[in-house]
């Protein structure tokens, strides 16, 4: 089932010259974690900010759990947890009656003036995601003296405790320390699997969306590649092994030889390889190396080969 239908999807600001978003289509299944990567101004935060009802669209069609977000937008954010770049946060008030209040907005619980009169599931489902993410100490403190990645870290917490049916994670560990990033993503992944929440995230730490089921690219207002990462990697690139040479004309010569093809890089040589010729290779070349890498490629860099520039296509790495 898709959670998530997106059918020529356009946006184009007024006065703007150029489309922001120009006739995108792409589907989210139930559970799925999905990752919407683009470099800045690649229509990214504007898709993400349609999707959650915070932006009108100038034409398409988007289902979120069944709901046109035109014509139910109510019952959309009903069924949506977000979390934009720029934090949203009342700093009059405390980290916890942060929380409290969003579960009010929410009809999660009645409206309650104090912490001691909550019920019981929501005191701990609040000590939970404040151990996880690292608050326990600071839950009752004011908002005023949080740092940055303090405040993040309760956006997160805020987010949470609704649990929404989807996700929507805009660079969502931006400003969090690398423990916090960690224990985040562990936390992410268990609800995911106990609550079968979508996972809808853009993120420019494309480690964080190594392990998503699928990715889609956008680049310039267009989608470019939708996709598992897998098939990504092997529509874009190939395994390789690095070879560094005690003589590199010597090596030269025999990957030559070998008909291989190779590419000079920095002290040695990267060779195309396919799984089967890597043992084979190794055993046929005879000039002495100091250094044997087997490398498979990231999404990185498949997403650098992607985004690259038009007149940048055609040059030698």
């Amino acid at each position: 089932m898709n959670i998530i239908e997106v059918s020529t999807l356009t946006k184009k600001y007024k006065k703007s010259k150029t489309v922001a978003v120009d006739d995108i289509s792409f589907s989210v299944r139930e559970g799925e974690f999905f990752a919407f990567l683009g470099p800045n101004g690649a229509g990214k935060t504007t898709t993400i900010s349609i999707l959650t009802t915070t932006l009108a669209k100038t034409s398409g069609t988007i289902l979120i759990g069944g709901y046109d977000v035109d014509k139910n937008p109510a019952e959309v954010r009903s069924q949506i947890g977000v979390i934009f770049q720029n934090p949203s946060l009342d700093v009059n008030l405390t980290a916890e009656e942060n929380i409290r209040f969003h579960t009010f907005l929410y009809k999660l619980y009645p409206f309650t003036p104090s912490y001691g009169m909550m019920p019981k599931e929501y005191k701990e489902n609040v000590n939970e995601l404040a151990n996880v993410l690292g608050l326990k100490n600071e839950i009752f403190k004011p908002i005023k003296t949080f740092s940055g990645g303090m405040k993040r870290k309760l956006e997160l917490m805020r987010t949470l405790i609704h649990k929404p049916r989807v996700l929507f994670l805009d660079e969502p560990t931006s400003g969090l320390d690398p423990l916090s990033r960690k224990n985040l993503w562990n936390y992410l992944r268990d609800i995911r699997r106990k609550e079968n929440i979508t996972i809808f995230l853009t993120t420019h730490y494309l480690e964080e969306a190594e392990s998503a089921d699928r990715v889609c690219i956008i680049n310039q207002g267009k989608i470019v590649i939708s996709d598992t990462i897998r098939n990504i990697k092997q529509r874009l690139l190939r395994d390789y092994i690095y070879l560094e040479p005690e003589n590199k004309d010597e090596l030269i010569n025999e990957l030559k030889r070998l008909s291989c093809n190779y590419e000079e890089d920095g002290n040695g040589f990267k060779v195309n390889i396919t799984n089967e010729s890597v043992q084979k290779l190794i055993k046929e070349i005879q000039t002495k190396l100091l250094r044997i890498n087997v490398v498979q490629p990231t999404l990185e860099e498949a997403y650098l080969d992607l985004i690259k520039e038009p007149e940048e296509e055609g040059k030698t790495v």
